[in-house]
């Protein structure tokens, strides 16, 4: 079980993902080596994976959510083989495991229909399909991921870890090359590889290595995400969400959701309920407080529905096999 050292240095990772062991001990209280060591732990354990991310934008693709309605003795085999689908970003089972949703990566100007006839193998446990885009994630950089693990950090040590951080992105998004495939599949798999190895890995010098990961970072075509699984951290229920917001207070709403340490995700999606939320509690008791308490004093929610996942089977880069997060290639 994680204690506040470990929780610590997951909180100064998600501020600074590639910060140096040093400056992670530091504001962790502990020293570089003990800090080293309680990473590759973490890692090593399945709790978390620091993964670098090429915005789907780059590739002319947008974010679909999907809910698909299944039989529920044929629901199994359908998910797990969409998990494993490299334009599929995250799936789970939800409403008794009757139900998968997942989030497709794939042209915004196709039909949605199009989309799912690519990315679905045709089943007959297949009851109903519903599918709708992501229009807009809410939330500054610092706000929009879960933080309701603890290991809450003061305003120096955040000055601390954030003060060579790059300014947000800017644009435009760089296209990619062949040469870059190194370099990102790398990324991909250990955001933290160094630049020593980076260079190993593509044969660049070091120096080159650092020039394209800043172009890249600051263009806004490459990002780095901390992945955690929060059942090893105590929070036992995962749900998700569907609200219904007047227009008029829809990114007021966002941004307030987006803020909440229960929240891993909040976003603007087309549909009938057009602001979706993904809530990780320690269990029922804590997700109705944080419903009746927190949520209900969200001015401008007019309606919502709930689906309670019963099964994650993947989210951001990460396969989940046997309660540990893994890279997709290696499970």
């Amino acid at each position: 079980m994680s204690d506040d050292i470990d929780r610590k240095i997951l909180r100064a990772l998600h501020y600074a993902p590639r910060a140096s062991f040093r400056l992670i001990g530091e504001v962790a209280g502990v020293s570089e080596q003990t800090a080293a060591r309680r990473y590759h732990a973490l890692r090593r354990e399945g709790v978390m994976r620091v993964i670098g991310l090429v915005n789907p934008e780059v590739h002319g693709q947008a974010r679909w959510i999907a809910r698909i309605r299944c039989r529920p003795d044929r629901v199994g085999p359908l998910a797990e083989a969409l998990a494993r689908r490299p334009d599929i970003a995250y799936a789970g089972l939800v409403s008794g495991g009757a139900e998968i949703i997942c989030v497709i990566h794939s042209a915004v100007e196709v039909q949605r229909d199009d989309v799912l006839l690519r990315q679905l193998p045709k089943s007959a446990s297949v009851l109903d399909v519903s599918i709708d885009l992501i229009i807009h994630p809410f939330g500054a950089a610092d706000t929009a991921v879960w933080a309701g693990y603890g290991g809450h950090l003061t305003p120096e040590q955040i000055r601390r870890l954030t003060a060579d951080r790059p300014p947000a992105p800017s644009g435009p998004l760089l296209p990619l090359t062949a040469e870059d495939a190194p370099l990102l599949d790398a990324l991909a798999e250990d955001g933290r590889t160094t630049h020593t190895q980076l260079a190993e890995l593509t044969g660049w010098s070091k120096a080159r290595v650092a020039r394209r990961l800043d172009s890249l970072e600051s263009s806004g075509t490459l990002s780095y995400e901390v992945d955690l699984l929060p059942e090893r951290l105590g929070h036992q229920l995962n749900a998700m969400l569907w609200l219904r917001v007047a227009p008029a207070y829809l990114h007021r709403v966002g941004d307030e959701l987006a803020g909440h340490d229960e929240v891993a995700f909040a976003g603007a999606i087309s549909g009938d309920h057009n602001v979706l939320s993904i809530v990780n509690c320690r269990d029922a008791e804590d997700f109705y407080r944080y419903l009746t308490t927190r949520v209900a004093a969200v001015p401008g929610i007019d309606g919502y529905s709930v689906s309670i996942r019963v099964r994650r089977l993947k989210q951001a880069a990460s396969l989940i096999a046997h309660g540990r997060l893994v890279h997709p290639g290696l499970a």
